[in-house]
């Protein structure tokens, strides 16, 4: 019987886009007719254990994380439209089943992060959980968000469930706990877990980082009410938090091709790197930092400027 599903659901699988499934590539082009997508966004890896029952199913760059327990999985971010195919064959390659998830989690509501969640529910039935401030941009496919809003740029997801900072989300015998860390978009979220191997307890983050897009601003013509703060929120939090080994978004971000090669064996003490996220969080403290008092400067140059034609 689990053969003639498995067959049915790659079958499925392989038929969604072919019919019925909108391109968004031309929304996007008209979202965001100066971007490029980087071959690395595009372009699949092989999975590879994180620790315990933490793998990584995405591509070069994007990062998509799974995680397995005995009651169903959790997965958390896809990457761009058409990236399901490589995550479920990522899964599949790992003994499990893209069919089995049960819960679905996204770190932003940008598109290179959420453009087949609505594909996957679909297929699987698995609960979409976000955040309150990325729920509303998920379910208009990014037409709200405040950045780069305007258009749909990601196919709509139904969100199941609001997640709260400071949440468990619990399945089988797996606990994540929700970590609200806003800026890069209104509801990012980290996640963090405890896994315990040879003896030993690891305190692993799924995190999202506190990096500023360009075109963001915080104090003349804010991105969003209070976007300044956000980041001001998450950089600080995110030092509180005690972290062995940590993941973000974007492989780049936490130094991927510096910790794993291709093909090489499991070690729990693979990506245990806990300076190395505070030394990321300071270096994206210091960017904020200088943009912020570069919008000061030329607020305080508005002003001296309005003041000057007043006097006149």
């Amino acid at each position: 019987m689990k053969k003639i599903v498995a067959v049915i659901f790659s079958a499925l699988l392989h038929s969604v886009g072919a019919v019925g499934e909108e391109d968004y590539t031309q929304k996007l082009r008209a979202a965001l007719p100066e971007f490029e997508m980087p071959p690395a966004w595009v372009t699949n890896h092989e999975p590879f254990r994180i620790i315990g029952n933490l793998y990584g199913v995405g591509g070069q760059d994007l990062a998509v994380y799974f995680i397995a327990s005995d009651a169903g999985h959790i997965l958390i971010n896809t990457a761009a439209q058409g990236s399901i195919k490589h995550i479920s064959a990522n899964i599949e390659s790992l003994g499990f089943s893209l069919n089995d998830v049960k819960i679905l989690l996204s770190m932003q509501s940008h598109f290179d992060h959420t453009a087949d969640l609505a594909k996957i529910r679909e297929l699987t039935g698995a609960k979409m959980y976000a955040t309150k401030r990325d729920a509303p941009i998920l379910e208009d496919g990014g037409f709200s968000d405040p950045h780069f809003g305007g258009l749909e740029t990601f196919r709509p997801v139904t969100v199941d469930k609001i997640v709260e900072d400071g949440e468990l989300i619990e399945i089988g015998n797996t606990q994540l706990k929700v970590h609200y860390h806003p800026g890069h978009t209104e509801g990012s979220s980290s996640y963090s877990m405890e896994v315990k191997e040879d003896g030993k307890t690891y305190k692993v983050l799924i995190a999202n980082m506190g990096t500023i897009n360009p075109g963001k601003r915080m104090i003349l013509d804010p991105t969003y009410p209070g976007v300044s703060e956000d980041f001001d929120y998450t950089y600080n939090n995110q030092k509180k938090i005690e972290v062995d080994i940590w993941v973000a978004a974007h492989k780049s971000q936490y130094g991927f091709d510096n910790k794993y090669q291709r093909g090489q064996p499991y070690n729990p003490e693979t990506f245990v790197d806990p300076d190395g996220f505070i030394d990321a969080i300071e270096t994206l403290e210091i960017a904020y930092i200088q943009q912020v008092n570069s919008e000061l400067k030329q607020k305080n140059k508005m002003w001296r400027k309005a003041i000057s034609a007043c006097s006149k």
